[in-house]
């Protein structure tokens, strides 16, 4: 029962992945933190292997959109270049920070997150890009790059709430910007997933079938259904306006963050 859990996950997490880019953690982390609650995992360490196993699916997921968009000729690769470096080392010692923030304060930062997604999502849904504006230098990038992978290590996500408003903002139109998302998406979930599983087997902790901050059984379940979702929903994106999922998807988005903030003042 737990396998068919997991593997339902995956098919979700892995078509949104696709879709827009978000590397399929801001689905993943909620779901595996209610799996988790269920299972009667301490609630310690509960948040924490949601993100650590949320970041190691996404290293799979990553590989099938970014496959997927690169045909279409959606991944800008010197941009790539230039984001991955700081992306990775960013997310690594994020998992350190991670690991150090206690379960309610991790809970309060994922909500609002959330909460911030939705409101980008749903306010830039029918958004036009400025495609006058350039990327900024090479520098500026790698900057940029080290604080996403940062920010990805401690929501436990692959960067594309993150990167890809961040190449639209600077002109990038939005095919380009998921393509080059999900590809970004790849070093960040394997930094942050080696993260997890070193700084969490400093801690030592108990719950069964877990390397470190990352739960095993979950992590092949979700990545074996989401490899084949997300060239599904990379499919979709090239082919429909994604302005309607777009807002269906922040609602949902607005519904988890607000039970995270909820759950992390002690309110639920």
């Amino acid at each position: 029962m737990e396998l068919v859990v997991f593997l339902v996950i995956g098919a979700l997490a892995g078509f949104a992945a696709g879709l827009f880019g978000v590397g399929g953690g801001t689905i993943i982390v909620p779901l595996l933190f209610i799996v988790f609650t269920q299972m009667g995992y301490d609630p310690a360490v509960i948040m924490h292997l949601a993100l650590g196993t949320s970041l190691a699916t996404i290293i799979v997921t990553s590989i099938s959109s970014f496959m997927a968009h690169n045909k279409k000729g959606g991944v800008i690769w010197p941009v790539f270049k230039n984001l991955a470096p700081g992306m990775a080392l960013g997310c690594f010692f994020g998992a350190g920070i991670a690991g150090w923030l206690s379960a309610v304060y991790l809970q309060l930062i994922v909500g609002v997150f959330l909460l911030w997604v939705a409101y980008t999502m749903f306010s830039g849904a029918n958004k036009v890009v400025d495609t006058s504006r350039s990327l900024p230098s090479t520098a500026a990038q790698v900057g940029a790059g080290a604080g996403i992978g940062i920010a990805s290590a401690i929501f436990g996500i692959g960067g594309g709430s993150l990167t890809v408003p961040y190449l639209t903002r600077y002109g990038v139109v939005m095919q380009k910007a998921v393509g080059t998302s999900a590809a970004c998406g790849l070093p960040i979930a394997i930094a942050g997933a080696l993260g997890f599983v070193y700084f969490g087997m400093q801690e030592q902790i108990t719950v069964p079938n877990t390397l470190g901050y990352v739960h095993i059984y979950a992590f092949l379940g979700i990545s074996i259904m989401s490899f084949f979702t997300a060239k599904l929903g990379a499919k979709v994106a090239h082919a429909l306006s994604p302005s309607v999922l777009k807002k269906c998807f922040a609602v949902l988005l607005v519904l988890v963050g607000v039970f995270f903030v909820l759950k992390g003042m002690g309110w639920v």
